[in-house]
């Protein structure tokens, strides 16, 4: 969650979990993550804050939900438990697409619980590898 010791983007991070409880308050735990991702547009564009919605990347084919002031991939879930796919999910679309960031959040909870996912520096993480 942090670059050199300091928070990646933690102003922006908390207008976006504003906007995530705020869905979930309104919606409740079984709404479609189409409902889901129509009510957090309609936020995201009161709150005056730059996004693409169900982009693809690049040649992939792969959908991302939304793409914040092109600094963080927003990826909804409506599912009764997230798995380890939906994890590395997020970790593949910060490779391709070179952001810092990603939040993962599941509206199926009675609670959402929105994840930061950094990304991870496979360049550093190479050299580690080659030193042991």
């Amino acid at each position: 969650m942090q670059e050199g010791g300091k928070l990646i983007y933690p102003e922006l991070s908390y207008k976006i979990n504003g906007i995530l409880f705020k869905t979930h308050n309104e919606l409740g735990p079984y709404a479609r993550e189409k409902q889901i991702g129509d009510i957090i547009e309609m936020l995201l564009q009161e709150a005056d804050l730059h996004y693409l919605r169900e982009c693809t990347l690049g040649n992939s084919g792969n959908r991302l939900d939304f793409i914040i002031e092109s600094k963080i991939i927003l990826e909804l879930k409506s599912v009764r438990v997230l798995t380890r796919n939906d994890y590395e999910q997020i970790q593949r679309y910060l490779q391709a697409s070179q952001l810092k960031l990603g939040i993962l959040v599941n509206f199926r909870k009675q609670y959402i619980k929105p994840i930061r996912i950094v990304k991870i520096d496979t360049l550093n993480k190479n050299r580690f590898l080659e030193k042991n």
